[in-house]
């Protein structure tokens, strides 16, 4: 198996563990009222962690179209591998989705991307955090004077943090394969447009201020 194989094979199934425990929990819990949540948001952030941890050396461990194009956008990623990484992380993600529907059931919409609020709340509030997160992907991992702070955890509690925040209105999803897999999985298509757009828009923003803010390198 190739490279670029691998690499997409470690995407498909960083991505399926994503939505198999992040949305997994949201099922369990509206069934079970175990989790909470503060749990649902922890998962979320627990499994980015782990699969960041155990994946990041094969892939890079974007786990999300939205930072796949952002990486390639400020030029940390080749385009040409853009569409290979995209469909892994679309098909792990809708994997996923089939897998919850078929060990618990289609409820809690297999845990798809709902707003809350209204659309433009929604949409302004994804806008938002996927910006936050992608500044602080592309600093944990493109430069080398942020390695005091593993991109493991810095990365994961952004995930965390930012779902226990705003997920009760917008669903804090910032990964358009997250709610684009369980969506295809439940047949939910209400303001799915917002999670596809939306997470592109705002990584690159989130990309396009560090590349900003960053000192060139051997500067002072």
């Amino acid at each position: 198996m190739n490279r670029l194989l691998r690499s997409a094979a470690a995407e498909g199934a960083g991505t399926y563990a994503l939505v198999t425990a992040g949305c997994g929990a949201i099922m369990v819990n509206h069934q079970t009222g175990a989790l909470g949540h503060i749990g649902v948001a922890l998962t979320f952030g627990l499994i980015i962690l782990v699969m960041i941890a155990a994946a990041g050396h094969i892939s890079g461990a974007h786990f999300n179209p939205a930072v796949t194009l952002a990486f390639a956008a400020t030029r940390h990623f080749p385009w040409r591998q853009v569409p290979v990484y995209i469909a892994s992380q679309a098909v792990g993600a809708w994997l996923g989705g089939l897998t919850l529907r078929l060990l618990l059931g289609d409820i809690a919409n297999l845990g798809a991307t709902l707003p809350a609020g209204t659309a433009a709340q929604a949409f302004g509030l994804e806008v938002l955090l996927t910006a936050v997160l992608m500044f602080v992907i592309i600093s944990v991992a493109t430069d080398t004077r942020a390695v005091g702070t593993p991109a493991a955890i810095a990365i994961g509690f952004t995930v965390a943090l930012s779902a226990l925040w705003a997920g009760p209105i917008s669903g804090a999803s910032m990964n358009p394969a997250r709610s684009l897999g369980p969506a295809l999985a439940a047949g939910v298509w209400q303001d799915q447009w917002i999670y596809l757009i939306e997470p592109a828009l705002g990584a690159t923003l989130g990309a396009a201020l560090y590349q900003l803010l960053r000192d060139p390198p051997g500067s002072v």
